[in-house]
This record gives C-alpha cells, structure tokens and sequence, in this order.
C-alpha cells in the first residue's frame, strides 16, 4: 500500500506495465474472437457490410470480406500466444484501420451504415463512440507494443491481468449492446 492506503499495480506485484498489457491483450483479444465469430457464420453477408463503407475499388470488397474473419481470429491468437510486441502489431493495425474508415464515413455524412463489428441482432450506425472504442482498444494495446517482453511475476499478477482482460471486454460488449439498443426505431421515438 502506498499513497495512504492507495492500492498500486506496482504494490501487488510484479510491473505494473506487464500486468496492464496482459489484460489489454486479453480483453482485446475476446473483442476479436467475438467479432469474427459471427463474420465467419455470416460470411454472405459481410460484403454487404464491406462495400457499404465505399472505401475500396468493387474488386477488392470479396476478397477484403474473406480476409478479415481470419485476420481478426489472427489478431486475436497473437495477441494471447506471441509475448512480445509484434503480437500486438496486428490488432493494433486492426483497431486503427476500423476507426479511420468509421471516421472517414461520418466525415463524409453517412452515419447511418452498419458498423459491421458486433453481431447481427446487434446492427449499430456509426458513430464517434465507436471510433474512439477503437482508439481506446488500440490504446489498451500500447503496453505491449512498447514493452518487447513482458512476463507475469506472480499467479497474483497474473489473476489481476486477466479479471482485467475480462473486464475490458465486458465493458466493450455493454458499450455494444446499449449502442445498439439507443439506435433502435423504439428508442428514438421515445426521444
């Protein structure tokens, strides 16, 4: 304990840093898996969602659509199995490219398109929420990509890293669900 009473990551052992990038990595890494999840069931559906961002060449929408399932699902395994930053690197990337081509869409007005990042039932219009939840995931990630190894000190440090992981994502699934739930036809008509 330090600071009168103050409870630190430093004072439960083992860095602070590594304890923070592990449940980053973690609670990104089950925000990954649960979006490709259902990219993978719906994979028809997911050009759709793809060209209606109008970001890419009509070329480029099927073979985007394809790949980004597995390139989530690969994000999510490198985050939990590479212990260095370049496991990072890809849901980093990931995260950044998602916001800016949100960002680029409500620049140009056209708020009202399907993310296409939560699941079907789920259907969320873009907004700048959004962008900065995957700024905040990306940023969650920093520990790791600035940190080139980390390990956990402790089964303490370890059990505190992931109630954290857990945490962001429970924190980004209610984030989801109530930012779906207020974009609903009943919700804004009770405005």
């Amino acid at each position: 304990m330090t600071d009168g009473g103050a409870l630190t990551l430093a004072a439960l052992g083992g860095t602070g840093l590594g304890v923070l990038g592990y449940a980053g990595a973690l609670g990104v890494a089950l925000v990954f898996f649960q979006a490709a999840i259902p990219k993978f069931q719906h994979r028809d559906l997911l050009a759709g969602v793809v060209a209606n961002y109008r970001l890419l060449p009509a070329g480029l929408v099927g073979p985007v659509a394809r790949m980004l399932p597995l390139a989530e699902m690969g994000a999510a395994v490198s985050l939990l199995l590479i212990h260095h930053g370049l496991g990072a690197a890809p849901a980093f990337a990931l995260l950044l490219v998602f916001a800016a081509a949100m960002a680029i869409n409500l620049m140009r007005g056209r708020s009202q398109i399907d993310c296409g990042c939560g699941r079907s039932q789920l259907r969320q219009p873009l907004s700048w929420l959004l962008v900065a939840r995957n700024l905040v995931l990306a940023a969650l990630l920093l520990p790791r990509l600035v940190q080139p190894q980390f390990r956990l000190n402790s089964i303490t440090d370890l059990a505190i890293a992931m109630a954290g992981g857990l945490a962001v994502f429970v924190i980004v699934q209610l984030f989801n669900a109530i930012g779906a739930l207020a974009a609903t036809p009943l919700a804004a008509s009770r405005r």
